[in-house]
């Protein structure tokens, strides 16, 4: 048999990172099995269902990297092969019309409420033999078994089973003529050969009645995985008020992909004591029967860990090319700078994120003309002046080609060696003075990366202001 699952998310919102991690597990699932991954666009609910989402939904998937090998389907592209079984299965009496009235069924649910038992049809239009016109509204029922029990074995809670006396009959298609999610998702998993279904556990109470589905469609039923959802550190359901959620806000934050999906793969399963996977380690290791059934808490500051290690570790190249997508976020113009991938081996032990090293960079692409107030007041002494203007004098003598840091840094220690003061009490003002701010990198690396014409201007403008002063 040749392993096949499926991501099949609803675009009524934006790829959430629970979303996220059961696409992930099932696209490890096929990969682990050299088997298929399918996209779907599960998009029945007409009213709710955006363009925008789907284009989110795919975005993500693409920024991920979860790539499809069949897909993306869509639902109300399949409306025709809905509706002709649904003809068939009204033809042999699989499933019939039923003309009850939104009263009397609101009416049935109140008195059931009213003593004690579970709201449910109580299968009136089944058994009801009345004579109806042809254009009189109606929605279909699937006949559910009367008898018997619905088992199957979950890949992660084990084994379940619910009596047929405990499910009602499942309206299968609407009064308008829509065929419903529980029938569509039976048919597409049918007709696309689904071998297995990874997918939260708010569809743990839909699998036996799609299980009664497929068999009365002749289908094989799939085996089934049903993840728990993730919690916020806090115990609560994950939320916006927990930080991002959806993934692509994630992307916005700062995060790479790789540290996102290293991420979601831990929450809940896992391999010994091992927290850095890579993508093909995820692959080979990846178990769904060792995936947790408890719900798992989302930990951003471990995230965050995560990511710095990334960041740190990846080839500088790569880590630029997400980098250049944060810069024009933050409309920096990196066309007159340093390269990308020297600003991140230069500030990738100082930044969390992309987006803060966006943040730290920017004086190296633009001018300034304020100053951290706090780190003037606590460097630029009565001799600093005299400090700049020995810099300035000592840079000047540097050549554009030997622009290097292994080149400034010498200058720095030969000016505090001859004033006979701390390398701190000039490479402070100096940095002040070249970027603004009282942290950097290096000061030699920061004056190779600002450049030697920036560099040296700068330095003549702080010394203006000084004097100013």
């Amino acid at each position: 048999m040749t392993v096949k699952t499926r991501f099949a998310p609803s675009p009524t919102g934006f790829l959430h990172v629970g979303g996220a991690r059961t696409a992930l597990y099932s696209w490890l699932y096929a990969r682990h099995h050299n088997g298929s991954f399918v996209l779907r666009i599960e998009d029945t609910d007409l009213e709710r269902s955006t363009q925008q989402a789907i284009d989110a939904i795919i975005e993500s998937m693409k920024w991920l990297g979860l790539s499809w090998d069949e897909g993306p389907f869509y639902q109300t592209k399949r409306f025709d092969r809905y509706n002709q079984l649904i003809d068939e299965m009204l033809a042999d009496g699989r499933a019939y019309r039923c003309y009850c009235s939104k009263e009397r069924l609101e009416q049935l649910r109140q008195e059931q409420m009213a003593r004690g038992e579970k709201p449910r049809y109580d299968g009136h239009c089944r058994c009801c033999q009345e004579e109806h016109s042809p254009d009189e509204p109606c929605c279909v029922r699937f006949r559910n078994p009367d008898e018997g029990v619905v088992h199957f074995h979950d890949h992660i809670r084990g084994d379940v089973e619910i009596a047929n006396s405990e499910l009602d009959d499942l309206v299968i298609r609407r009064t308008d003529g829509s065929p419903t999610y529980n029938f569509c998702v039976v048919v597409d998993d049918y007709d696309m050969g689904i071998t297995h279904v990874i997918r939260g556990e708010d569809h743990v109470n839909n699998t036996p009645r799609q299980i009664n589905i497929y068999k009365a469609l002749g289908a094989q039923v799939p085996e089934f995985a049903h993840v728990s959802m993730i919690l916020g550190d806090d115990g609560a359901k994950l939320s916006k008020r927990h930080g991002a959620v959806s993934v692509m806000q994630y992307r916005d934050d700062g995060y790479l992909p790789e540290a996102l999906i290293n991420y979601l793969v831990r929450l809940g399963w896992g391999s010994g004591d091992q927290e850095i996977f890579t993508l093909d380690e995820m692959i080979e290791k990846f178990s769904i029967d060792h995936v947790s059934k408890s719900a798992s808490a989302f930990d951003t500051n471990k995230l965050k860990w995560m990511n710095r290690h990334y960041i740190q570790t990846l080839d500088p190249e790569y880590v630029a090319s997400h980098l250049e997508w944060h810069m024009k976020d933050q409309g920096i113009d990196c066309s007159h700078g340093p390269k990308l991938s020297a600003v991140v081996k230069a500030l990738a032990e100082r930044a969390e994120t992309l987006k803060d090293m966006a943040q730290q960079s920017r004086y190296m692409y633009e001018d300034f003309t304020e100053y951290d107030a706090a780190a003037v007041k606590k460097w630029f002494k009565a001799n600093t002046g005299e400090v700049l203007d020995r810099c300035l004098e000592k840079l000047q003598q540097v050549s554009q080609e030997d622009w290097k840091a292994e080149n400034l840094h010498p200058v720095v220690e030969q000016v505090a060696a001859e004033m006979e003061i701390g390398m701190g009490k000039v490479g402070m003002p100096l940095r002040i003075a070249v970027t603004g701010r009282g942290v950097s990198p290096g000061i030699d690396v920061t004056m190779e990366l600002v450049g030697r014409a920036r560099t040296l201007e700068r330095i003549r403008q702080a010394r203006e202001k000084l004097a100013s002063a």
